[in-house]
């Protein structure tokens, strides 16, 4: 080997990092016993930034771009090595770049159910999932606090630290929330626009932007569910019960304007025994009505063609006398 060969070895004239696969988050660009020619040339690419450190103290940070590596561009390094302002020989640095891509499509989800107080069902346990997308946004805290002096770090090396701070931040999100159990699936959109928020300063700590943070399902354990069910199908039975009365008194209104006399007596009598037995039972007539067509023999007004019920002495469609 010539001296020109070893002299070229041992001084690096371009940093520049291509990233070779999705998720790596940090890099070290390979030293060794190099050191960086003044003057030399650092390209950072649109997706990135550099960041020297000299002896573990974080020193300058670069953003896209060409960059000529001097003491006018590089003062935190200038002043750390004590380098006058004509400085001009090699020097020793460590160059990190970060990705400063989005992290996209990564997954949140409550291993364990959540328990809440909903103000409707009073304590109960909650499932969610869903995903979130984050970016390296201050690669100088991003490097104190996460990556530190590692030849690479993956987004996956920080998978269960965001997901263990996201789970362990759901129940107080979720319990000041304001929003019942059974309008959480309707307001999906707004409780993860909330939780963002809520989980932003916690991200900005470790040098993230949170950009996204959907919420895909909330839901109860099976058996929990099962009892909602019932109450919901409890409730139902109920309004239909109502509207079953509110129908029969619309009936006896109707009937009594538009008729008068005997016939208008009739068809009184008929509704207030219809609207009577739906305020008794309002239920009944639902569950019965498959097995009418079997009772008795039907017979229909020879006025309007109503089905008269047996024994009836006036037809509850017209209100005529049978």
């Amino acid at each position: 080997m010539t001296l020109k060969q070893f002299l070229a070895k041992q001084f690096i004239d371009v940093i520049q990092w291509n990233e070779p696969e999705d998720g790596m988050l940090a890099y070290r660009y390979p030293m060794e016993d190099m050191e960086i020619q003044n003057g030399g040339q650092l390209t950072v690419r649109e997706s990135q930034l550099a960041l020297f450190v000299n002896e573990g103290k974080v020193a300058d940070v670069f953003g896209p771009g060409l960059h000529t590596l001097t003491t006018r561009n590089l003062p935190v390094l200038t002043d750390l090595m004590n380098w006058d302002k004509e400085f001009e020989s090699p020097f020793k640095s460590d160059v990190y770049f970060f990705s400063t891509r989005l992290q996209i499509n990564q997954k949140w989800g409550t291993a364990t159910p959540i328990t809440i107080r909903d103000k409707e069902f009073g304590a109960v346990r909650l499932r969610g999932y869903g995903i979130y997308s984050y970016r390296i946004s201050d690669p100088r805290t991003f490097f104190t606090q996460i990556s530190g002096t590692r030849d690479t770090f993956y987004a996956s090396q920080l998978d269960g630290q965001l997901h263990n701070t996201i789970v362990a931040r759901m129940t107080d999100i979720f319990a000041n929330s304001d929003v019942a159990y059974l309008d959480m699936a309707a307001k999906q959109a707004t409780l993860g626009a909330k939780i963002a928020e809520e989980m932003k300063p916690t991200f900005a700590a470790l040098g993230l932007e949170l950009t996204q943070f959907v919420v895909e399902s909330i839901s109860m354990p099976d058996d929990l569910q099962e009892i909602i069910d019932q109450r919901i199908g409890v409730g139902m039975a109920g309004d239909i019960g109502r509207y079953t009365q509110f129908e029969a008194a619309q009936a006896l209104e109707l009937a009594a304007a538009n008729t008068g006399g005997t016939a208008g007596m009739g068809v009184g009598i008929g509704a207030g025994a219809a609207m009577a037995q739906a305020m008794m039972n309002p239920i009944k007539p639902i569950a019965t009505a498959s097995a009418s067509p079997s009772a008795g023999t039907v017979r229909y007004c020879m006025e309007c063609g109503k089905a008269i019920p047996e024994g009836a002495k006036y037809c509850p469609g017209c209100g005529r006398a049978q």
